[in-house]
């Protein structure tokens, strides 16, 4: 009988030809802040970001990290207290993320598209007194305040430690730059207690509803700082810590970027920083030049790249946020040479669960096999289970069902309760996947997703990745819609942008027919409609719920 609290992953614990450590634990009873000061005490001289053109060093960050805590202080920021931020992905935001936590306050990360209704909610909820925001969303945030507890608002440029610093801003607004030059590199010590007090409260499930504040403890991101890539790594951490680089050109609001941010800091390694995720450009750019040991990204980023001249590569490559196409990460190994490392996550574990290692061991030289599509093993001290959505009941192994999670990265709870959101400790993540024998998992669907034809179950990832192995296919999503002729039933629904090269030159009737060849017919897009882009979510992801709210409301109008 299959039984998951057996672990059989463990087997599996294997980096090439090294053995992967079954515990990281015990995880160190620190808050999370203590890494950033064993980095610059270790690294002080050596850049810890490049940001437009400039460097900071690591005791260049430390000290502004102290004097922002200490200016928050001054401000009347104490623990227990929220503040919030709507910054890109910058200096700003890693310098906020610190000071706030030496100050014992929860960080509260809102997105820089959020609009006014999104932010009251945020800021709302988290009852946040001060904000520290782009100066660019200055009217916005002065409109929120209206309706919040706001007092406080400090404004920066997204110029602001860059070769090209602007200085000051308008006059009777709180300038970043110029709180750190008149504070003092001292802020008063705060008792951190790391399994209660809140690190970061990050809002997650937008898209579903409105957004849930998920309350992540030091000790929550200490240990899932040590058990993703610290862990996957191990063996080769004295060739990295303190010698490499991390691209990141993600959205530090969202927690991947957040991981990326604590991966960095903890070993030491220079952050790439690159504020707008869309800039295709520069990422390419600074993957050619800088070569960074790690450049996560998001599988739009890798659909993006494909388009331009990127060339041979050395730097390991992951993704998460999203499922990766299969057909997206061959034809990136084929053009880059290296493979792309999927791992699994939720804002509500920290967020990292999961790690393909059959992937990474392509560093290694040795690769005994290889999982594609996978997003690979549980991480150390994480406990899986496949369980039948309707009863709870345990799936054998091999068969579909919801994932629960449990570890010492899951959340504390839903905003302002501990233990809401979960299940004598477990967290049902809504998604659909099954486990093979060697204990790696693969993703089927989000439960939501999952497209009911005529009481056929249609994965819509499944469909999406046959969409992707059409030559002429640059980017597809599919949806289901309620079929008008047949109540109770879906219908797919498949958008499609086409490469550049294929653009007026093939027909949604070719789309079809290479659907028909590699899907049962059930599964076959019903409607297929061409479109010159497809929305996206803040993080990058394609919007599977705007486009099917859009459809339903064509369908209601």
């Amino acid at each position: 009988m299959s039984d998951y609290g057996q672990k059989p992953w463990l087997e599996s614990y294997k980096l090439g030809p090294f053995k992967v450590a079954h515990t990281m634990g015990p995880y160190p009873d620190v808050p999370l802040y203590h890494f950033l000061d064993e980095t610059v005490r270790k690294y002080g001289s050596r850049p810890a970001m490049s940001y437009l053109g400039g460097k900071i060093t690591w005791t260049d960050l430390g000290g502004l990290i102290d004097r922002l805590a200490t200016a928050l202080q001054s401000l009347g920021v104490k623990k227990g207290d929220r503040v919030a931020s709507i910054l890109p992905t910058s200096p700003q935001y890693v310098i906020a993320d610190f000071a706030i936590q030496k100050c014992g306050a929860a960080h509260v990360p809102c997105s820089l598209l959020h609009a006014q209704r999104d932010l009251v909610w945020e800021i709302g909820e988290s009852g946040a007194r001060t904000v520290i925001c782009l100066d660019k969303a200055l009217n916005l945030v002065h409109e929120v305040g209206k309706e919040t507890s706001l007092e406080n608002i400090i404004a920066t440029s997204i110029k602001d430690f860059s070769p090209e610093q602007p200085g000051c801003g308008p006059n009777g607004v709180m300038w970043l730059t110029s709180l750190l030059e008149q504070a003092k590199a001292g802020p008063r010590p705060v008792d951190i207690n790391p399994a209660d007090d809140l690190a970061v409260l990050l809002f997650t499930g937008g898209a579903t509803g409105m957004p849930k504040g998920v309350m992540l403890t030091h000790r929550n991101l200490v240990a899932n700082t040590i058990q993703s890539l610290p862990w996957v790594m191990a063996p080769l951490q004295s060739g990295i810590a303190g010698k490499s680089s991390l691209l990141i050109a993600i959205p530090l609001f969202h927690s991947y970027g957040h991981w990326a941010v604590r991966t960095a800091v903890y070993w030491g390694l220079q952050m790439l920083l690159i504020p707008d995720p869309r800039d295709t450009a520069s990422i390419a750019e600074n993957l050619k030049k800088n070569r960074p040991f790690l450049a996560p990204l998001v599988p739009t980023q890798y659909m993006n790249l494909l388009e331009t001249d990127l060339g041979r590569s050395n730097t390991s490559f992951a993704s998460g946020a999203a499922p990766l196409p299969p057909e997206v990460a061959r034809q990136f190994r084929k053009k880059t040479g290296m493979p792309i490392t999927e791992a699994y996550g939720l804002t509500e574990t920290s967020p990292v669960t999961h790690f393909n290692l059959s992937a990474f061991s392509k560093i290694t030289g040795f690769m005994p096999f290889e999982k594609a599509g996978s997003i690979g093993v549980p991480v150390a001290d994480t406990e899986v289970k496949v369980v039948a959505p309707d009863t709870g009941e345990e799936m054998p192994f091999g068969e579909v069902g919801e994932m629960y999670i449990k570890g010492p990265q899951v959340m504390k709870g839903y905003w302002p309760d501990a233990g809401q959101g979960l299940h004598d400790g477990w967290l049902a993540t809504g998604d659909l996947c099954r486990m093979d024998q060697d204990g790696y998992f693969f993703l089927v669907d989000r439960n939501k997703d999952m497209i009911n034809v005529s009481g056929n179950k249609v994965y819509s990832t499944t469909v999406d990745e046959v969409l992707y192995e059409h030559p002429a296919v640059a980017q597809a999503v599919t949806i289901g819609l309620p079929n008008p002729d047949k109540p109770g039933s879906e219908m797919v629904k498949a958008f499609v942008v086409l490469n550049k090269q294929a653009q007026g030159q093939v027909l949604g009737s070719e789309i079809t027919e290479h659907c028909r060849q590699r899907l049962a017919a059930y599964a076959v897009p019903k409607l297929l409609e061409f479109r010159d882009e497809l929305p996206m979510t803040v993080t990058g992801k394609l919007f599977k719920k705007k486009l099917r709210d859009e459809e339903m409301a064509k369908l209601t109008g």
